[in-house]
């Protein structure tokens, strides 16, 4: 048996050849704008279901380590120590990353002497 249907999304319709003739079955607008409102909701819970089991699971990757002292600074690159004030005989410095490029590194030592009586 073969089921045939056409619907009409204009007019809400949906129109099938039926044992007495055609079958005509409709809605309201108002049922349909209920029925997409709800169907927006119910994807946005889905959506948010898994948003939330995404982020659940990047924070529990980004546990930190209970055995390292929490009170306890340790870079993760190296470090090297810059002179505040080259001129004084106090010999205060600072530790600024390896890392930086060149120009990065120059204008960071720049701005620490320009600005040492700010810093300790």
């Amino acid at each position: 048996m073969k089921f045939m249907a056409v619907p009409n999304y204009t007019y809400l319709k949906l129109k099938m050849l039926g044992p007495r003739g055609v079958i005509t079955v409709g809605t309201s607008f108002q049922h349909a704008y209920e029925y997409e409102v709800e169907c927006c909701e119910h994807a946005m819970m889905i959506v948010a279901s898994k948003e939330s089991v995404t982020i659940r699971e990047e924070v529990i990757e980004e546990v930190p380590d209970l055995k390292r002292s929490t009170g306890s600074f340790e870079p993760m690159e190296g470090t090297k120590e810059v002179l505040i004030d080259p001129n004084s005989s106090k010999g205060k410095v600072v530790r600024i990353g390896t890392t930086l490029s060149s120009k990065y590194e120059s204008a960071l030592i720049d701005f620490l002497h320009a600005n040492r009586d700010i810093f300790a």
